[in-house]
């Protein structure tokens, strides 16, 4: 009635500039409408809108079973899959928001509306769905538990060693698009005084299923390159947030007043030149005392088979066919606008150089990693036009434009 506007939240995931547009309104906080219900039949659970993926984990595991969630436990588990939603079990099932069944959601319109497969907005809140409503709760498939024993290396190198470890990852990890389903590959480029106070380093994880250490044959190669360090670990899929820095207690889930704009892009393989290129550009721009120094650069290798068997016209989601998603994530402490200029110039300049060497005709973002000033093309690729359809069908005074807005 007073036209104010909202934004719904529930959890610290997206940093998009369109959600700085927010400057006055009601936020709804979806914390309450936490739960996890498991059906009879063991084949799927509802979860309300505001349920975190740890809680998601921890309760279905408890159960026997698992399904794709977010890999952050800081992180719920609808958001990130409302933009499609990588997880550690991808290569298996495929992303997050291919194991929807059915979502309670209440439109533009007001009203609480249970959705399916039947329904055109189906397609769209698979991968844009931030842009059609609020998700109260969705059913989804879980499966039984095929692997108690997960295990990962976790490698650190010096920069001059960069071209030699991601030539490995091609050859040994990535194997032009056929990493097996129960091997991950995840970098950070970021400080880590531990391993050396004064430059930056790469940190490599090597995660593997089924095993209690790694294999030899992915982590041998990267050994023979000369880490400064491999530490190697063993537990449960349970341990695997805090084994690669996103558990509750790590730093990325703790509120430290930092602005942290990505620069995601999808990559097929690590073109070793443009590696090269991009570390001799941020590892400056990152070091000692700079503005910019709990920044981090992810590349984040997932098994891929997973999301490539489902077809690309079952959801929103635009970009199936890619094997690695990178971004670079610029922290500092907001405040000074010349910093902030500083930092999009940066996060702009090293996606630039990684998608130069992609061979694409533009750029493939994440959504859910978004800047917020890509195209329309770039987030949600030949979708665009549908998308507007529906929109205009759904939500055409556009209630739902503070998170990568379609319209």
């Amino acid at each position: 009635q007073k036209d104010l506007p909202f934004l719904t939240y529930n959890g610290v995931h997206g940093a998009l500039t369109s959600l700085g547009k927010m400057d006055h309104g009601v936020g709804i906080s979806m914390s309450q409408l936490s739960s996890v219900q498991i059906a009879e039949d063991g084949k799927t659970a509802t979860m309300g809108g505001g349920t975190m993926s740890k809680m998601v984990t921890d309760q279905l595991w408890a159960a026997g079973k698992q399904t794709v969630t977010g890999t952050c436990e800081c992180v719920s588990l609808v958001g990130p899959a409302l933009g499609g939603g990588h997880g550690w079990l991808q290569g298996h099932h495929g992303l997050v928001s291919d194991q929807f069944v059915s979502m309670n959601v209440v439109l533009a319109d007001g009203t609480l509306t249970t959705i399916n497969q039947d329904s055109d907005l189906w397609w769209a809140m698979k991968g844009a769905g931030h842009n059609f409503g609020i998700v109260t709760s969705l059913t989804s498939k879980i499966y039984d538990i095929e692997h108690s024993d997960w295990a990962i290396e976790t490698l650190a190198f010096s920069g001059d060693k960069v071209e030699a470890v991601y030539q490995a990852a091609n050859e040994y990890l990535l194997k032009d698009g056929t990493q097996p389903a129960g091997v991950i590959n995840w970098s950070y480029w970021m400080n880590n005084p531990d391993i050396d106070p004064s430059n930056p380093v790469i940190v490599f994880y090597i995660i593997q299923e089924g095993v209690k250490a790694v294999d030899s044959i992915y982590t041998k190669p990267f050994h023979d390159i000369g880490p400064l360090s491999a530490v190697p670990q063993s537990g449960t899929y349970q341990d695997l947030a805090a084994w690669t820095g996103v558990a509750l207690d790590s730093p990325p889930c703790q509120k430290a007043g930092l602005a942290n704009p990505r620069f995601p892009i999808y990559l097929q393989s690590y073109d070793v030149s443009a590696q090269k290129k991009a570390w001799d550009i941020y590892a400056p721009a990152i070091r000692g005392s700079s503005a910019f120094n709990n920044s981090i650069l992810m590349f984040e290798g997932y098994s891929f088979g997973g999301v490539h068997e489902i077809p690309s016209s079952s959801s929103a989601f635009a970009f199936r066919s890619e094997n690695i998603l990178a971004a670079p994530l610029i922290n500092y402490l907001p405040g000074d606008k010349s910093v902030e200029v500083q930092a999009a110039d940066l996060g702009n300049q090293l996606r630039n150089i990684l998608f130069e060497a992609t061979g694409f005709e533009d750029i493939r973002a994440y959504v859910n990693y978004a800047h917020g000033d890509e195209t329309l093309q770039q987030l949600y690729g030949s979708s665009q036009e549908r998308l507007l359809a529906l929109k205009q069908k759904y939500d055409p005074t556009g209630k739902f434009s503070f998170y990568a807005p379609i319209a």
